[in-house]
């Protein structure tokens, strides 16, 4: 009966063919490390989120007068309420933890190289959204760093020339934030967002799938075939690293459920103190910073003295990530076959934004101001000089097949 069934069904719709061309025939590396967990991650921590925000959305309610009310209630008196809060509120910064870990990835192996350009140009559009969701989500709870932050993030437009007056009070929808913003925020945040990134997930996996996936030796599986096709060193996904991803997802889980029920709140970085306040216009935070995740680019922000430039320079150190594919001139993809200068230059970039993302949470002083000078100059230097150390350093030779 079963089979009869399946037949009926792929009369009408390609289900058998989807399920072997993306899981049980599609053959990938099986060299795969523990840096390929974190693709997997991301799409559990997207079903999180999706599912536990439409479970807070039928409680909350999107107005300057109940918002704050709506959360507490949420907090208090729905059933399980707390929990789906926190693990919406951690979901939110474990996306961000698992993102940044594949996209380090992503630069570990080379995987943005020829010819994965456009799954790297959709990862990217990915976390564009994700900041952009990320950013329209913070202000729902209508707490007093919610408001404040989007206060000065939404500011940030007017220093745009001729157009940032009116595209400032466009995004606001009023002449300061209010419950109007508040409304629209919503909006975009439960259903026009969620819609692009899942449209754009599908891309991603689409893209990936049609051209491979690529492994630590950045070696093109395809190339080398047995007799049936099938690559040498490839293995079906299915079952092998469905059965692995669970083991990465288990481990994710034990740590993901320590946070919620004991550090749900992280000293101040998951939910901030002034959060648990009702927002308030007539007060300012004594410190208004964003959350973790945007913070690289906060201190990015500031530490350009001219507003506009510093503006630039936040959009600047955004947008050349998605370049990055066509800046890379090696002629090997991984790290391991790279030569010292890529090596040193990545661990120089990582470092950077690392302290980058921990300037952004302090407030400024003149030496604080001063090291994320430096760190901004070397952040866009990796990206810069990359054309000229990657085509000047020596390389290693990359072997016919995967090495394991």
């Amino acid at each position: 009966m079963m089979s009869k069934f399946m037949e009926w069904v792929d009369a009408r719709f390609p289900a058998t063919k989807m399920w072997e061309d993306h899981l049980s025939k599609y053959y990938a590396p099986k060299n795969f490390n523990f840096f390929y967990f974190f693709g997997s991650l991301a799409l559990l921590v997207l079903v999180n989120q999706i599912v536990t925000g439409v479970w807070l959305t039928m409680s909350y309610t999107p107005s300057a007068e109940e918002a704050f009310a709506s959360v507490e209630y949420i907090m208090r008196d729905v059933e399980y309420g707390w929990i789906l809060r926190y693990m919406h509120s951690t979901g939110a910064s474990a996306f961000f933890v698992v993102v940044y870990l594949h996209m380090f990835r992503g630069l570990l192996y080379g995987s943005y190289q020829k010819p994965r350009e456009l799954v790297w140009i959709f990862g990217m559009l990915i976390y564009l959204m994700l900041m952009a969701e990320a950013f329209m989500g913070y202000l729902l709870p209508w707490g007093q760093m919610s408001y404040w932050g989007a206060q000065v993030i939404i500011s940030l437009f007017g220093a745009i020339p001729v157009i940032g007056a009116d595209l400032t009070q466009w995004i606001r929808g009023d002449y300061l934030i209010s419950g109007i913003t508040l409304n629209r925020f919503f909006a975009l945040h439960v259903v026009a967002l969620p819609i692009v990134i899942l449209g754009l997930v599908v891309l991603h996996i689409l893209a990936l799938h049609e051209v491979g996936s690529n492994n630590p030796d950045g070696v093109d599986i395809k190339k080398k075939k047995d007799e049936n096709g099938i690559p040498l060193d490839g293995i079906a996904f299915h079952p092998y690293y469905t059965v692995k991803d669970i083991v990465g997802v288990v481990v994710f889980l034990f740590i993901f459920c320590f946070v919620i029920f004991f550090f749900p709140e992280m000293g101040g970085y998951f939910l901030e103190k002034p959060n648990f306040e009702v927002a308030n216009s007539f007060k300012t935070p004594a410190h208004i910073a964003p959350v973790w995740y945007f913070t690289p680019f906060y201190a990015i922000l500031r530490a350009v003295p001219d507003k506009l430039l510093g503006v630039i320079a936040m959009g600047a150190a955004i947008a050349v990530l998605f370049v990055l594919p066509w800046l890379d001139r090696s002629p090997v993809k991984s790290m391991r076959y790279k030569g010292w200068m890529s090596k040193i230059w990545l661990l120089v970039f990582c470092v950077s934004f690392v302290i980058l993302g921990v300037l952004g949470v302090l407030a400024p002083t003149p030496g604080r101001t001063l090291l994320s000078q430096v760190c901004t100059f070397l952040y866009f230097a990796y990206f810069i000089l990359m054309p000229f150390y990657t085509r000047m350093e020596k390389t290693k030779p990359v072997p016919e097949r995967v090495t394991g």
